[in-house]
């Protein structure tokens, strides 16, 4: 096996997850080494994130990654529909944004998030069904508490700190 350039591999990348159910990155570090690619998990995980590819729920109760189309606002119209649609709750506890999210959509949701380049943010780690979110200070954290209400469709009003 060898080392491929970025494109390549991005390309390949996208024609899996075009064309297979892949449910995991493990999977897709499988399926790109199957094609006779050296790639390692932490290359595919930057490669996904570049490649604005999301995780969502199949009619069948399992998961798979899936491609967005990008063209321009179309794009960032739809991250912020995935975002306000997936977003259960919003809440703070010091300088981090702790939200809820229906089950399964969180890596959705922080990838919508990330997407949307937030001076604020520091940093996005997503789960099944939560996303901390990572601000330099309190006060920083409470107005983008209140911008994050604002994205979604939550009703949160006031902070809750822990």
């Amino acid at each position: 096996m060898k080392k491929v350039p970025k494109k390549q591999r991005q390309s390949r990348i996208l024609r899996i997850v075009n064309e297979q159910n892949i449910e995991t990155q493990a999977d897709l570090v499988d399926a790109l080494m199957a094609s006779g690619m050296d790639v390692t998990q932490a290359t595919v995980s930057r490669d996904i994130k570049e490649l604005g590819i999301v995780k969502v729920m199949t009619g069948e109760g399992t998961q798979k990654y899936v491609t967005l189309s990008h063209s321009g606002e179309v794009a960032a119209g739809r991250m912020r529909r995935v975002f306000a649609e997936a977003v259960v709750s919003v809440n703070r506890s010091n300088a981090f944004i702790i939200m809820k999210t229906l089950p399964g959509m969180a890596q959705g949701a922080a990838s919508a998030l990330d997407s949307m380049y937030l001076d604020e943010i520091m940093g996005t780690l997503a789960g099944d069904d939560t996303i901390f979110v990572a601000t330099r200070e309190n006060d920083v954290a409470e107005k983008l508490r209140l911008k994050l209400v604002a994205l979604s469709k939550t009703d949160n009003s006031e902070a809750k700190e822990g």
